[in-house]
Protein backbone atom coordinates (compact mmCIF):
# COMPACT_ATOMS: atom_id res chain seq x y z
CA UNK A 1 0.00 0.00 0.00
CA UNK A 2 1.25 3.50 -0.89
CA UNK A 3 2.78 5.32 2.07
CA UNK A 4 0.90 8.29 3.49
CA UNK A 5 3.78 10.74 2.88
CA UNK A 6 4.21 9.61 -0.73
CA UNK A 7 0.46 9.85 -1.30
CA UNK A 8 0.29 13.41 0.12
CA UNK A 9 3.33 14.42 -1.99
CA UNK A 10 1.71 13.09 -5.18
CA UNK A 11 -1.56 14.90 -4.43
CA UNK A 12 0.31 18.19 -3.80
CA UNK A 13 2.36 17.87 -7.01
CA UNK A 14 -0.72 17.00 -9.10
CA UNK A 15 -2.66 19.88 -7.57
CA UNK A 16 0.15 22.36 -8.25
CA UNK A 17 0.41 21.12 -11.86
CA UNK A 18 -3.33 21.55 -12.40
CA UNK A 19 -3.32 25.04 -10.87
CA UNK A 20 -0.31 25.91 -13.07
CA UNK A 21 -2.12 24.75 -16.22
CA UNK A 22 -5.18 26.84 -15.32
CA UNK A 23 -3.06 29.93 -14.67
CA UNK A 24 -1.15 29.51 -17.95
CA UNK A 25 -4.40 29.21 -19.90
CA UNK A 26 -5.84 32.25 -18.11
CA UNK A 27 -2.62 34.18 -18.89
CA UNK A 28 -2.78 33.39 -22.60
CA UNK A 29 -6.49 34.18 -22.81
CA UNK A 30 -5.91 37.50 -21.06
CA UNK A 31 -3.02 38.30 -23.44
CA UNK A 32 -5.16 37.44 -26.44
CA UNK A 33 -7.92 39.70 -25.10
CA UNK A 34 -5.46 42.59 -24.59
CA UNK A 35 -4.14 42.17 -28.15
CA UNK A 36 -7.68 42.17 -29.52
CA UNK A 37 -8.42 45.33 -27.54
CA UNK A 38 -5.32 47.12 -28.87
CA UNK A 39 -6.13 46.05 -32.43
CA UNK A 40 -9.73 47.17 -31.96
CA UNK A 41 -8.64 50.61 -30.68
CA UNK A 42 -6.16 50.96 -33.58
CA UNK A 43 -8.86 50.04 -36.14
CA UNK A 44 -11.26 52.55 -34.59
CA UNK A 45 -8.67 55.37 -34.67
CA UNK A 46 -7.85 54.60 -38.30
CA UNK A 47 -11.54 54.53 -39.21
CA UNK A 48 -12.21 57.82 -37.41
CA UNK A 49 -9.27 59.45 -39.22
CA UNK A 50 -10.75 58.41 -42.56
CA UNK A 51 -14.18 59.64 -41.48
CA UNK A 52 -12.66 63.01 -40.47
CA UNK A 53 -10.99 63.23 -43.90
CA UNK A 54 -14.27 62.31 -45.59
CA UNK A 55 -16.10 65.07 -43.69
CA UNK A 56 -13.44 67.58 -44.79
CA UNK A 57 -13.64 66.42 -48.43
CA UNK A 58 -17.42 66.64 -48.34
CA UNK A 59 -17.30 70.22 -47.07
CA UNK A 60 -14.65 71.12 -49.66
CA UNK A 61 -16.76 69.71 -52.49
CA UNK A 62 -19.73 71.64 -51.18
CA UNK A 63 -17.71 74.85 -51.24
CA UNK A 64 -16.43 74.01 -54.73
CA UNK A 65 -19.99 73.57 -55.97
CA UNK A 66 -21.02 76.95 -54.58
CA UNK A 67 -17.90 78.56 -56.03
CA UNK A 68 -18.68 77.33 -59.53
CA UNK A 69 -22.26 78.45 -59.19
CA UNK A 70 -21.10 81.98 -58.37
CA UNK A 71 -18.81 82.02 -61.40
CA UNK A 72 -21.64 80.87 -63.67
CA UNK A 73 -23.79 83.79 -62.51
CA UNK A 74 -21.57 86.07 -64.64
CA UNK A 75 -20.47 88.42 -61.91
CA UNK A 76 -17.86 91.03 -63.02
CA UNK A 77 -14.61 90.41 -61.20
CA UNK A 78 -11.78 92.72 -60.27
CA UNK A 79 -8.83 91.28 -62.15
CA UNK A 80 -5.24 91.76 -61.19
CA UNK A 81 -2.06 90.23 -62.48
CA UNK A 82 -0.38 88.43 -59.64
CA UNK A 83 2.49 86.45 -61.06
CA UNK A 84 4.47 86.07 -64.27
CA UNK A 85 5.45 82.48 -64.25
CA UNK A 86 7.81 82.34 -67.24
CA UNK A 87 9.30 84.64 -69.94
CA UNK A 88 12.04 83.54 -72.34
CA UNK A 89 13.41 84.33 -75.82
CA UNK A 90 14.80 81.98 -78.42
CA UNK A 91 16.40 82.54 -81.86
CA UNK A 92 16.45 80.15 -84.80
CA UNK A 93 19.50 80.73 -87.10
CA UNK A 94 18.03 78.72 -89.95
CA UNK A 95 14.76 80.59 -90.17
CA UNK A 96 16.20 83.91 -88.98
CA UNK A 97 13.23 84.17 -86.50
CA UNK A 98 12.99 85.02 -82.79
CA UNK A 99 10.33 83.50 -80.44
CA UNK A 100 9.11 84.96 -77.13
CA UNK A 101 6.88 82.94 -74.67
CA UNK A 102 5.01 84.57 -71.77
CA UNK A 103 2.80 82.79 -69.13
CA UNK A 104 0.89 85.09 -66.76
CA UNK A 105 -1.56 84.09 -63.98
CA UNK A 106 -4.44 86.48 -63.32
CA UNK A 107 -6.47 86.62 -60.12
CA UNK A 108 -10.18 87.40 -60.40
CA UNK A 109 -11.86 88.50 -57.17
CA UNK A 110 -15.66 88.24 -56.68
CA UNK A 111 -17.52 89.99 -53.89
CA UNK A 112 -20.46 87.70 -53.08
CA UNK A 113 -23.22 88.36 -50.49
CA UNK A 114 -22.96 85.93 -47.59
CA UNK A 115 -26.62 84.98 -47.94
CA UNK A 116 -25.73 83.26 -51.20
CA UNK A 117 -23.78 80.68 -49.16
CA UNK A 118 -25.87 81.00 -46.01
CA UNK A 119 -22.62 81.21 -44.07
CA UNK A 120 -21.58 83.31 -41.11
CA UNK A 121 -22.62 86.83 -40.24
CA UNK A 122 -20.45 88.97 -42.60
CA UNK A 123 -22.15 91.02 -45.34
CA UNK A 124 -20.06 89.46 -48.09
CA UNK A 125 -17.25 87.07 -48.76
CA UNK A 126 -14.43 86.95 -51.29
CA UNK A 127 -14.41 84.24 -53.91
CA UNK A 128 -11.32 84.12 -56.14
CA UNK A 129 -10.61 82.45 -59.48
CA UNK A 130 -7.25 82.05 -61.12
CA UNK A 131 -6.75 82.23 -64.90
CA UNK A 132 -3.67 81.23 -66.89
CA UNK A 133 -2.86 83.45 -69.94
CA UNK A 134 -0.08 82.22 -72.19
CA UNK A 135 1.13 84.03 -75.37
CA UNK A 136 3.75 83.03 -77.96
CA UNK A 137 5.05 85.68 -80.46
CA UNK A 138 7.28 84.98 -83.47
CA UNK A 139 9.42 87.88 -84.73
CA UNK A 140 11.50 88.18 -87.93
CA UNK A 141 15.07 89.64 -87.91
CA UNK A 142 16.30 91.89 -90.73
CA UNK A 143 19.04 90.23 -92.72
CA UNK A 144 20.67 93.61 -93.44
CA UNK A 145 21.23 95.11 -90.00
CA UNK A 146 20.17 92.15 -87.78
CA UNK A 147 17.42 94.20 -86.03
CA UNK A 148 14.26 92.38 -84.90
CA UNK A 149 11.03 93.66 -86.34
CA UNK A 150 8.85 94.77 -83.44
CA UNK A 151 5.71 93.60 -85.17
CA UNK A 152 5.29 89.83 -84.68
CA UNK A 153 4.66 87.89 -87.80
CA UNK A 154 2.73 85.20 -85.77
CA UNK A 155 0.95 85.26 -82.37
CA UNK A 156 -0.47 82.26 -80.42
CA UNK A 157 -2.69 82.84 -77.31
CA UNK A 158 -4.17 80.36 -74.78
CA UNK A 159 -6.55 81.16 -71.87
CA UNK A 160 -7.62 78.54 -69.26
CA UNK A 161 -9.05 78.56 -65.74
CA UNK A 162 -6.46 77.35 -63.25
CA UNK A 163 -8.74 74.90 -61.39
CA UNK A 164 -5.96 73.35 -59.32
CA UNK A 165 -4.64 76.72 -58.21
CA UNK A 166 -8.14 77.87 -57.52
CA UNK A 167 -8.88 74.74 -55.48
CA UNK A 168 -5.64 75.16 -53.59
CA UNK A 169 -6.64 78.71 -52.70
CA UNK A 170 -10.09 78.04 -51.37
CA UNK A 171 -9.03 74.78 -49.76
CA UNK A 172 -6.88 76.96 -47.55
CA UNK A 173 -9.62 79.53 -47.07
CA UNK A 174 -12.92 77.63 -46.96
CA UNK A 175 -12.18 76.70 -43.36
CA UNK A 176 -12.17 80.37 -42.41
CA UNK A 177 -15.44 80.81 -44.30
CA UNK A 178 -17.14 78.01 -42.31
CA UNK A 179 -15.46 78.82 -39.00
CA UNK A 180 -18.48 80.38 -37.30
CA UNK A 181 -21.03 78.23 -39.07
CA UNK A 182 -23.14 75.91 -36.76
CA UNK A 183 -21.88 72.32 -36.91
CA UNK A 184 -25.35 70.86 -37.50
CA UNK A 185 -25.53 72.94 -40.75
CA UNK A 186 -22.15 71.73 -41.87
CA UNK A 187 -23.05 68.04 -41.58
CA UNK A 188 -26.12 66.04 -40.54
CA UNK A 189 -26.60 63.14 -38.12
CA UNK A 190 -27.52 60.86 -41.00
CA UNK A 191 -24.32 61.72 -42.89
CA UNK A 192 -22.10 61.10 -39.84
CA UNK A 193 -23.87 57.82 -39.09
CA UNK A 194 -23.53 56.66 -42.69
CA UNK A 195 -19.83 57.55 -42.85
CA UNK A 196 -19.13 55.74 -39.55
CA UNK A 197 -21.12 52.64 -40.51
CA UNK A 198 -19.42 52.42 -43.89
CA UNK A 199 -15.91 52.84 -42.51
CA UNK A 200 -16.44 50.46 -39.55
CA UNK A 201 -17.77 47.81 -41.94
CA UNK A 202 -14.68 48.17 -44.14
CA UNK A 203 -12.46 47.86 -41.02
CA UNK A 204 -14.34 44.75 -39.84
CA UNK A 205 -15.83 46.37 -36.73
CA UNK A 206 -19.26 44.81 -36.46
CA UNK A 207 -20.71 45.96 -33.17
CA UNK A 208 -23.16 48.64 -32.05
CA UNK A 209 -21.82 52.14 -31.41
CA UNK A 210 -22.90 55.57 -30.23
CA UNK A 211 -21.38 58.82 -31.53
CA UNK A 212 -21.33 62.57 -30.90
CA UNK A 213 -19.52 65.70 -32.04
CA UNK A 214 -18.43 67.96 -29.20
CA UNK A 215 -17.52 71.66 -29.41
CA UNK A 216 -14.76 71.73 -26.81
CA UNK A 217 -16.53 70.18 -23.80
CA UNK A 218 -20.06 70.94 -24.96
CA UNK A 219 -22.27 68.49 -26.79
CA UNK A 220 -23.72 69.54 -30.15
CA UNK A 221 -26.85 68.47 -32.00
CA UNK A 222 -24.80 65.95 -33.95
CA UNK A 223 -25.06 62.94 -31.67
CA UNK A 224 -26.82 59.60 -31.30
CA UNK A 225 -29.62 59.22 -28.80
CA UNK A 226 -27.83 57.08 -26.19
CA UNK A 227 -24.31 58.50 -26.37
CA UNK A 228 -22.47 58.96 -23.08
CA UNK A 229 -18.95 60.33 -22.83
CA UNK A 230 -16.93 57.77 -20.87
CA UNK A 231 -13.21 58.60 -20.60
CA UNK A 232 -12.07 54.97 -20.27
CA UNK A 233 -13.93 53.57 -23.28
CA UNK A 234 -14.80 56.54 -25.55
CA UNK A 235 -12.46 57.15 -28.52
CA UNK A 236 -12.27 60.59 -30.13
CA UNK A 237 -10.52 62.46 -32.94
CA UNK A 238 -10.54 66.17 -34.02
CA UNK A 239 -12.74 67.17 -37.00
CA UNK A 240 -13.15 70.39 -39.02
CA UNK A 241 -9.43 71.24 -38.67
CA UNK A 242 -8.32 74.84 -39.35
CA UNK A 243 -5.34 75.95 -41.41
CA UNK A 244 -3.01 75.09 -38.55
CA UNK A 245 -4.57 71.60 -38.10
CA UNK A 246 -6.33 72.60 -34.92
CA UNK A 247 -9.99 72.37 -34.07
CA UNK A 248 -12.46 72.90 -31.26
CA UNK A 249 -14.60 70.07 -32.61
CA UNK A 250 -14.07 66.39 -31.81
CA UNK A 251 -15.88 63.32 -33.06
CA UNK A 252 -16.35 60.76 -30.28
CA UNK A 253 -17.43 57.14 -30.62
CA UNK A 254 -18.38 54.76 -27.81
CA UNK A 255 -19.06 51.02 -28.05
CA UNK A 256 -21.55 49.88 -25.33
CA UNK A 257 -20.96 46.20 -26.10
CA UNK A 258 -17.21 46.56 -26.62
CA UNK A 259 -16.23 43.99 -23.97
CA UNK A 260 -18.74 41.44 -25.23
CA UNK A 261 -17.58 42.01 -28.82
CA UNK A 262 -13.91 41.54 -27.92
CA UNK A 263 -14.66 38.39 -25.93
CA UNK A 264 -16.72 37.01 -28.83
CA UNK A 265 -13.66 37.35 -31.06
CA UNK A 266 -11.80 34.82 -28.89
CA UNK A 267 -14.89 32.94 -27.70
CA UNK A 268 -13.90 29.67 -29.40
CA UNK A 269 -10.53 29.75 -27.61
CA UNK A 270 -12.24 30.43 -24.26
CA UNK A 271 -14.85 27.69 -24.75
CA UNK A 272 -12.27 25.08 -25.75
CA UNK A 273 -10.05 26.09 -22.85
CA UNK A 274 -12.94 25.80 -20.37
CA UNK A 275 -14.06 22.44 -21.80
CA UNK A 276 -10.60 20.86 -21.72
CA UNK A 277 -9.79 22.36 -18.31
CA UNK A 278 -13.10 21.05 -16.94
CA UNK A 279 -12.31 17.58 -18.27
CA UNK A 280 -8.89 17.70 -16.62
CA UNK A 281 -10.39 18.91 -13.32
CA UNK A 282 -13.09 16.22 -13.37
CA UNK A 283 -10.58 13.49 -14.23
CA UNK A 284 -8.17 14.79 -11.59
CA UNK A 285 -10.89 15.03 -8.92
CA UNK A 286 -12.14 11.56 -9.78
CA UNK A 287 -8.60 10.13 -9.60
CA UNK A 288 -7.95 11.80 -6.24
CA UNK A 289 -11.34 10.64 -4.93
CA UNK A 290 -10.66 7.08 -6.05
CA UNK A 291 -7.20 7.12 -4.46
CA UNK A 292 -8.58 8.45 -1.18
CA UNK A 293 -11.50 6.01 -1.35
CA UNK A 294 -9.19 3.08 -1.98
CA UNK A 295 -7.08 4.09 1.01
CA UNK A 296 -10.20 4.38 3.15
CA UNK A 297 -11.52 1.01 1.96
CA UNK A 298 -8.15 -0.57 2.62
CA UNK A 299 -8.13 0.90 6.13
CA UNK A 300 -11.77 -0.10 6.67
CA UNK A 301 -11.07 -3.67 5.57
CA UNK A 302 -8.11 -3.87 7.94
CA UNK A 303 -10.22 -2.49 10.80
CA UNK A 304 -13.10 -4.77 9.88
CA UNK A 305 -10.93 -7.89 9.93
CA UNK A 306 -9.38 -6.83 13.23
CA UNK A 307 -12.76 -6.09 14.77
CA UNK A 308 -14.32 -9.30 13.47
CA UNK A 309 -11.35 -11.20 14.87
CA UNK A 310 -11.88 -9.62 18.29
CA UNK A 311 -15.64 -10.08 17.98
CA UNK A 312 -15.40 -13.82 17.36
CA UNK A 313 -12.31 -14.53 19.47
CA UNK A 314 -14.06 -13.62 22.73
CA UNK A 315 -17.15 -15.84 22.34
CA UNK A 316 -15.03 -18.72 21.00
CA UNK A 317 -12.72 -18.46 24.00
CA UNK A 318 -15.71 -18.27 26.33
CA UNK A 319 -17.30 -21.35 24.73
CA UNK A 320 -14.03 -23.29 25.00
CA UNK A 321 -13.68 -22.36 28.67
CA UNK A 322 -17.30 -23.33 29.37
CA UNK A 323 -16.83 -26.72 27.66
CA UNK A 324 -13.62 -27.36 29.59
CA UNK A 325 -15.40 -26.48 32.81
CA UNK A 326 -18.27 -28.88 32.08
CA UNK A 327 -15.80 -31.68 31.43
CA UNK A 328 -14.33 -31.17 34.89
CA UNK A 329 -15.52 -34.13 37.07
CA UNK A 330 -16.16 -31.77 39.95
CA UNK A 331 -18.45 -29.57 37.85
CA UNK A 332 -20.27 -32.15 35.71
CA UNK A 333 -22.13 -33.41 38.74
CA UNK A 334 -23.28 -29.89 39.74
CA UNK A 335 -26.47 -29.41 37.73
CA UNK A 336 -26.73 -25.70 38.48
CA UNK A 337 -23.19 -24.92 37.26
CA UNK A 338 -23.62 -27.11 34.17
CA UNK A 339 -26.79 -25.19 33.20
CA UNK A 340 -25.01 -21.89 33.78
CA UNK A 341 -22.17 -22.88 31.42
CA UNK A 342 -24.62 -24.24 28.84
CA UNK A 343 -26.51 -20.93 28.90
CA UNK A 344 -23.20 -19.10 28.43
CA UNK A 345 -22.41 -21.27 25.40
CA UNK A 346 -25.88 -20.61 23.99
CA UNK A 347 -25.59 -16.82 24.49
CA UNK A 348 -22.15 -16.64 22.90
CA UNK A 349 -23.36 -18.73 19.99
CA UNK A 350 -26.29 -16.32 19.51
CA UNK A 351 -23.88 -13.42 19.62
CA UNK A 352 -21.74 -14.88 16.82
CA UNK A 353 -24.87 -15.74 14.84
CA UNK A 354 -26.15 -12.15 15.22
CA UNK A 355 -22.86 -10.75 13.87
CA UNK A 356 -23.00 -13.05 10.85
CA UNK A 357 -26.65 -12.08 10.28
CA UNK A 358 -25.72 -8.37 10.34
CA UNK A 359 -23.09 -8.93 7.64
CA UNK A 360 -25.54 -10.90 5.51
CA UNK A 361 -28.28 -8.31 5.96
CA UNK A 362 -26.04 -5.49 4.79
CA UNK A 363 -24.88 -7.54 1.80
CA UNK A 364 -28.47 -8.27 0.79
CA UNK A 365 -29.54 -4.66 1.28
CA UNK A 366 -26.72 -3.47 -0.99
CA UNK A 367 -27.89 -5.89 -3.68
CA UNK A 368 -31.58 -5.03 -3.05
CA UNK A 369 -32.22 -8.70 -2.36
CA UNK A 370 -33.69 -8.27 1.12
CA UNK A 371 -37.43 -8.86 0.95
CA UNK A 372 -39.12 -6.53 3.43
CA UNK A 373 -42.83 -7.18 3.69
CA UNK A 374 -44.74 -4.63 5.77
CA UNK A 375 -47.91 -4.82 7.78
CA UNK A 376 -49.73 -2.68 10.33
CA UNK A 377 -47.96 -2.73 13.69
CA UNK A 378 -48.31 -0.79 16.93
CA UNK A 379 -44.98 0.90 17.41
CA UNK A 380 -45.34 1.29 21.18
CA UNK A 381 -45.79 -2.49 21.54
CA UNK A 382 -42.89 -3.19 19.20
CA UNK A 383 -40.62 -0.94 21.33
CA UNK A 384 -41.63 -2.79 24.51
CA UNK A 385 -40.77 -6.09 22.84
CA UNK A 386 -37.36 -4.81 21.64
CA UNK A 387 -36.45 -3.67 25.15
CA UNK A 388 -36.89 -7.24 26.48
CA UNK A 389 -33.96 -8.34 24.28
CA UNK A 390 -31.51 -6.11 26.17
CA UNK A 391 -33.20 -6.02 29.55
CA UNK A 392 -31.02 -8.69 31.22
CA UNK A 393 -27.78 -7.10 29.97
CA UNK A 394 -28.84 -3.67 31.31
CA UNK A 395 -29.87 -5.15 34.68
CA UNK A 396 -26.60 -7.07 34.89
CA UNK A 397 -24.77 -3.73 34.68
CA UNK A 398 -27.12 -2.10 37.19
CA UNK A 399 -28.58 0.25 34.56
CA UNK A 400 -32.12 0.93 33.38
CA UNK A 401 -34.28 1.43 30.29
CA UNK A 402 -37.21 3.75 31.01
CA UNK A 403 -40.08 4.20 28.55
CA UNK A 404 -42.09 7.39 27.98
CA UNK A 405 -44.51 6.25 25.30
CA UNK A 406 -46.68 9.36 24.98
CA UNK A 407 -47.80 8.83 21.38
CA UNK A 408 -51.56 8.30 21.26
CA UNK A 409 -51.43 7.18 17.65
CA UNK A 410 -48.71 4.60 17.00
CA UNK A 411 -49.93 2.56 14.03
CA UNK A 412 -47.31 2.33 11.29
CA UNK A 413 -46.68 0.19 8.23
CA UNK A 414 -43.54 -1.77 9.06
CA UNK A 415 -41.77 -5.09 9.02
CA UNK A 416 -41.94 -6.30 12.64
CA UNK A 417 -38.72 -8.32 12.59
CA UNK A 418 -36.52 -5.74 10.90
CA UNK A 419 -37.86 -2.80 12.86
CA UNK A 420 -37.37 -4.70 16.11
CA UNK A 421 -33.74 -5.18 15.03
CA UNK A 422 -33.50 -1.40 14.44
CA UNK A 423 -34.55 -0.61 18.02
CA UNK A 424 -32.35 -3.38 19.46
CA UNK A 425 -29.30 -2.15 17.52
CA UNK A 426 -29.71 1.40 18.84
CA UNK A 427 -30.26 0.12 22.41
CA UNK A 428 -27.25 -2.19 22.06
CA UNK A 429 -25.08 0.77 20.99
CA UNK A 430 -26.30 2.79 23.95
CA UNK A 431 -25.27 -0.05 26.29
CA UNK A 432 -21.89 -0.68 24.65
CA UNK A 433 -20.90 3.01 24.64
CA UNK A 434 -21.76 3.61 28.27
CA UNK A 435 -18.66 3.10 30.43
CA UNK A 436 -20.67 3.08 33.64
CA UNK A 437 -24.23 2.03 34.29
CA UNK A 438 -26.28 2.25 31.09
CA UNK A 439 -29.11 4.79 31.57
CA UNK A 440 -31.48 4.81 28.63
CA UNK A 441 -34.78 6.64 28.06
CA UNK A 442 -37.15 5.83 25.19
CA UNK A 443 -39.77 8.40 24.11
CA UNK A 444 -42.58 8.43 21.56
CA UNK A 445 -44.74 11.37 20.56
CA UNK A 446 -47.04 12.46 17.73
CA UNK A 447 -46.20 15.40 15.48
CA UNK A 448 -48.78 15.92 12.76
CA UNK A 449 -49.09 12.75 10.68
CA UNK A 450 -45.84 11.34 12.04
CA UNK A 451 -44.60 9.52 15.11
CA UNK A 452 -41.21 10.29 16.64
CA UNK A 453 -39.10 7.74 18.52
CA UNK A 454 -36.28 9.15 20.64
CA UNK A 455 -33.72 6.87 22.30
CA UNK A 456 -31.46 8.82 24.69
CA UNK A 457 -28.51 7.58 26.67
CA UNK A 458 -26.01 9.15 29.05
CA UNK A 459 -22.98 7.38 27.62
CA UNK A 460 -19.77 8.52 25.98
CA UNK A 461 -21.36 10.60 23.21
CA UNK A 462 -19.82 11.49 19.83
CA UNK A 463 -17.96 14.36 18.23
CA UNK A 464 -19.53 16.38 15.38
CA UNK A 465 -17.27 14.67 12.86
CA UNK A 466 -18.34 11.21 14.02
CA UNK A 467 -22.04 12.19 13.91
CA UNK A 468 -21.74 12.99 10.19
CA UNK A 469 -20.44 9.49 9.37
CA UNK A 470 -21.97 7.28 12.04
CA UNK A 471 -24.47 5.71 9.59
CA UNK A 472 -21.79 4.76 7.03
CA UNK A 473 -21.07 1.10 6.50
CA UNK A 474 -17.97 -0.15 8.38
CA UNK A 475 -17.42 3.26 9.96
CA UNK A 476 -16.25 3.32 13.58
CA UNK A 477 -14.70 6.12 15.58
CA UNK A 478 -10.92 5.76 15.54
CA UNK A 479 -9.30 5.52 18.97
CA UNK A 480 -5.83 4.46 17.87
CA UNK A 481 -5.11 0.78 18.49
CA UNK A 482 -7.35 0.62 21.54
CA UNK A 483 -10.55 -1.38 21.01
CA UNK A 484 -12.50 -0.81 24.19
CA UNK A 485 -15.77 -1.46 22.37
CA UNK A 486 -15.97 -4.31 19.90
CA UNK A 487 -17.95 -4.06 16.68
CA UNK A 488 -17.56 -3.74 12.95
CA UNK A 489 -19.61 -0.69 12.10
CA UNK A 490 -22.51 -2.50 10.46
CA UNK A 491 -25.29 -2.03 13.03
CA UNK A 492 -26.15 1.63 12.38
CA UNK A 493 -25.70 1.28 8.61
CA UNK A 494 -28.32 -1.48 8.76
CA UNK A 495 -30.54 0.73 10.95
CA UNK A 496 -30.46 3.64 8.47
CA UNK A 497 -31.19 1.40 5.48
CA UNK A 498 -34.23 -0.18 7.18
CA UNK A 499 -35.58 3.23 8.29
CA UNK A 500 -35.14 4.60 4.73
CA UNK A 501 -37.02 1.59 3.33
CA UNK A 502 -39.90 2.46 5.68
CA UNK A 503 -40.03 6.04 4.22
CA UNK A 504 -38.70 7.32 7.51
CA UNK A 505 -35.81 9.49 8.67
CA UNK A 506 -33.17 8.93 11.33
CA UNK A 507 -30.83 11.49 12.87
CA UNK A 508 -28.53 11.76 15.89
CA UNK A 509 -27.68 14.54 18.33
CA UNK A 510 -24.73 14.00 20.60
CA UNK A 511 -22.14 15.72 22.72
CA UNK A 512 -18.85 14.19 23.75
CA UNK A 513 -19.08 12.87 27.32
CA UNK A 514 -22.79 13.66 27.70
CA UNK A 515 -24.53 10.95 25.71
CA UNK A 516 -26.48 10.66 22.47
CA UNK A 517 -30.08 10.87 21.26
CA UNK A 518 -31.23 8.96 18.18
CA UNK A 519 -34.48 10.22 16.63
CA UNK A 520 -36.58 8.18 14.18
CA UNK A 521 -39.47 9.78 12.30
CA UNK A 522 -42.05 7.52 10.66
CA UNK A 523 -45.33 8.26 8.85
CA UNK A 524 -48.52 7.13 10.59
CA UNK A 525 -51.28 5.14 8.96
CA UNK A 526 -54.93 5.84 9.71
Amino acid sequence: MMGKKLFVLLVILMSLSLIGIIFVQAFYINNALEKEEKQFTSDVFRSLSLVSKAIEDKELLSFDRLYKEVIKNGRTPDTSEIKQLLIFDSFNEETNQATRFENIISEESFKVPSLFFDIGTADSIDIKRFTSRSETNVFERSPIDGQINLQPIQTYRDYSTMDELGRSFYKKNYRAVYKNYPVYKRISNAEVLELLKSQFTISGINTTFEYAIYDKDLSTKIRSENFELTPKTTIGIPVFLDNESRSNFSLYVDFPERRKYLISSILSMIVLSIVFTSIIIIAYSSAIYQLIRQRQISQIKTDFINNMTHEFKTPIATINLAIDSIRNPKIIGDQEKVMRYLNMIKDENKRMHAQVENVLRISKLEKNELNISKERVELNDLIEDAITHVELIVEDRNGYVKTHLNADQASVLANETHFTNVIVNILDNAIKYSDGEPKIDVFTENIGHFILIKISDQGNGMSKQVQKRVFEKFYREHTGNVHNVKGHGLGLAYVKRIVDDHQGHISVESEKGKGSTFTIKLPLIS
